[in-house]
């Protein structure tokens, strides 16, 4: 089944799972699944094989048969079947994380325990005829030898499985013997703790790995050539280690509305989600899979999405490199609400007119922000997303390594943890011209060798004050022009909340300018409003530097001794986010390579292929959850262009329009007059 000689996985891929009911296992029809999956513009399809339950005649001990399924017919090779006739790859999903309580009954020490040597069950208060469900544990028989091993090599023998998919494959908090003893073999005899909290980091991580590793070398000992997906996760997963064990890594940034407005994901989740994983390319792996479920939370899983909320949400993955992949529950006969099948098929279809085009492509970034997991690195991805100024995600790992030197600019946020390699790399990459911010406390611990502060031209004995409220930035005269403060002309002071580091500048450093300073709290908070007679400003102006610039021959530095991360997260103020759209673009010393007008909700994400550019922009205008899509107008790029301006075209690839352009101020100009939701711009050089 190999695609113009071509390994199938590596080639764009619109996958679809429908999440499988086994009650309704008697519903499907092979045939008319199938063309129904071919219908909504899958390539590929993921499809229940194994694990909670076999959707097969298994012959392999503990593993408990579908109930449902029809005896004497074999659907899943009839689905497989009818699949390939239409060129639809087949990827198997397995679960091996829980397993039916008649296993427990005779295997009770492949189960988690609790910290009372109890099992953990799933469905003790479901009503419903159901039998229980026991959590496994990752590090005994059930999810290695004793059945997941046989069961994997049972189906890849009888079936032509394309690929591997492990659900919930991680970690469980689990007490039991063998994980008792694995924990004292890796930490010295250690007892493993009581709470999860007090485990060793690495442990949870190293457990998966361990078993992850087993299992695809089961997988390629019976079809090299067979795929292994794994998920990542954006907070906790390295993504080398992935790369290890792991063919294709896809990640699950749900859109979970169930938690209520006022808990919802932030905008940016499948964003951030696809630009993390694509740092793994230097891996060697794919570009990432990104799974959306289409309910708005699973205690609600028997309806869609918002249609409006579902495409931008979706849209995002494409536009950030990653690959679509539709979760659904059910098969298409069984889901309630039509409207979420009408998105999956008209979103692939975009995915389509692209998908070629951006096979191959590479992110254009000019700006790198350092990963460390934290509330200040969402932070600053927030404010670059709204800025429209595309981004990497880098670990620390790659930074410490060099990568820092192919962008223009790099953002430190706070608590980010300075080691000596990074700052080594970091005074590297100023000293060739690159600009570098960084915020917060100056957190390198007790290596001296990891401190930065001779770098950003502040002395090393800074101290942290408390938790400031009622307090300001105030712009300095000193930066009265400087580009920092654009925008600001007729602002004298900016909120500030949080911690800052009372610092002096360097004066054995190269010249710096202090831009602006703290204006201390001008009243306990308790007293802020009463009376308004005595607001005055007791210290209307202090030394103390908020924002101290450094610059030089080479390159330079920006240091905010606050979190302007935090400020952003927390409060979301338009001068917050200029602040930071500011300081980013005078970092990178020139004007972005390409930049919009200012529209609310516009994201804009670009790749390069060649001599060729494909600009994505995703609409998020309104007030999520999204409840209609609410148009862009008069949507302009602004390109600088390596050639003569004029000697470039442009095409919408999914509206299939021609944009108007033109050449102002030396740059070429896109029009687009109307952006509905997603939109992918090519532009390209015309033949000479």
């Amino acid at each position: 089944m190999q695609s113009n000689g071509k390994i199938w996985w590596r080639q764009p891929l619109r996958i679809i799972q429908p999440n499988l009911q086994v009650a309704d296992t008697d519903t499907i029809q092979p045939e008319r699944l199938a063309a129904q999956l071919e219908e909504l513009g899958a390539n590929a399809v993921v499809f229940n094989v194994g694990g909670i339950y076999a959707w097969y005649d298994t012959e392999v001990p503990y593993h408990t048969r579908n109930p449902f399924l029809e005896k004497g017919r074999d659907l899943l090779e009839e689905v497989i079947s009818e699949l390939h006739s239409r060129g639809i790859r087949f990827i198997a999903r397995y679960d091996f994380s829980k397993a039916d309580d008649s296993v427990w009954l005779r295997r009770p020490q492949w189960f988690v325990r609790d910290t009372e040597g109890r099992p953990e069950t799933i469905g003790a208060m479901r009503p419903g005829p159901w039998p229980l469900l026991m959590k496994t544990c990752i590090n005994s028989g059930y999810r290695n030898e004793g059945a997941a091993e046989k069961i994997l090599v049972e189906s890849l023998q009888r079936y032509k499985i394309d690929g591997v998919f492990f659900n919930a494959p991680g970690y469980e908090f689990c007490r039991c013997g063998t994980c008792r003893n694995k924990y004292a073999e890796l930490y010295g005899g250690a007892e493993l703790p009581q709470e999860r909290k007090l485990l060793e980091k690495d442990f949870p991580l190293r457990c998966m790995t361990d078993n992850m590793r087993r299992l695809n070398a089961t997988i390629k000992s019976v079809k090299p050539d067979v795929p292994t997906i794994l998920y990542y996760d954006l907070y906790r997963d390295r993504l080398e280690e992935r790369a290890e064990i792991a063919d294709l890594i896809c990640a699950e940034p749900q859109d979970i509305l169930s938690l209520g407005w006022r808990h919802i994901p932030e905008f940016w989740k499948p964003a951030l989600s696809m630009r993390f994983g694509r740092s793994a390319h230097g891996q060697g792996l794919p570009a990432p899979l990104g799974i959306v479920h289409s309910c708005p939370g699973m205690d609600w899983r028997h309806t869609g999405l918002p249609p409006a909320e579902y495409r931008f949400w979706m849209a995002q993955v494409p536009a950030n490199g990653g690959q679509i992949w539709h979760s659904l529950t059910g098969i298409p006969d069984t889901i309630g609400d039509k409207r979420i099948l009408e998105q999956v098929a008209g979103l692939n279809r975009d995915v389509a007119k692209v998908e070629a085009l951006m096979h191959g492509a590479e992110p254009e970034h000019e700006i790198a922000l350092l990963w460390n997991s934290a509330s200040s690195a969402e932070g600053w991805a927030e404010a670059l997303i709204q800025a429209r100024l595309p981004f990497a995600v880098l670990p620390a790992e790659a930074a410490e390594q060099g990568a820092m030197n192919l962008y223009r600019a790099v953002i430190v946020p706070e608590n980010f943890g300075w080691t000596a390699a990074l700052r080594e790399a970091a005074e590297k990459f100023v000293r060739q011209g690159g600009g570098l911010l960084t915020e917060g406390e100056l957190s390198g611990g007790s290596d001296k060798a990891a401190n930065p502060a001779k770098l950003i031209g502040v002395a090393e004995n800074s101290v942290r004050s408390e938790e400031l409220q009622a307090a300001y930035i105030r712009f300095e005269p000193e930066g009265k022009d400087h580009p920092l403060h654009a925008g600001f002309e007729s602002v004298e002071l900016l909120p500030l909340r949080g911690r800052v580091s009372y610092c002096q500048t360097d004066e054995q450093s190269s010249p710096v300018k202090v831009l602006a300073t703290l204006v201390p709290p001008f009243s306990p908070p308790e007293a802020v409003g009463a009376p308004p007679e005595r607001a005055s400003l007791p210290v209307p102006r202090t030394d103390l530097p908020l924002m101290i610039a450094k610059q030089s021959r080479q390159g330079r530095t920006l240091y905010l001794p606050f979190s302007l991360s935090a400020l952003i997260a927390d409060y979301k103020l338009a001068d917050h986010y200029r602040l930071a759209t500011n300081s980013v673009r005078w970092l990178l010393g020139e004007p972005p390579a390409i930049e919009t007008n200012e529209l609310p909700g516009l994201q804009l994400t670009v790749f390069r292929k060649n001599e060729e550019r494909l600009v994505h922009l995703v609409n998020g205008a309104g007030r999520r959850p999204l409840t209609s899509i609410l148009p862009l107008h008069e949507v302009e790029l602004r390109v600088t262009t390596e050639g003569e301006p004029g000697s470039y075209a442009a095409e919408c690839l999914i509206s299939g329009e021609r944009p108007e352009t033109s050449v102002r101020g030396g740059k070429l100009v896109v029009r687009i007059a109307k952006l509905s939701s997603w939109e992918c711009v090519r532009i390209f050089p015309l033949k000479r």
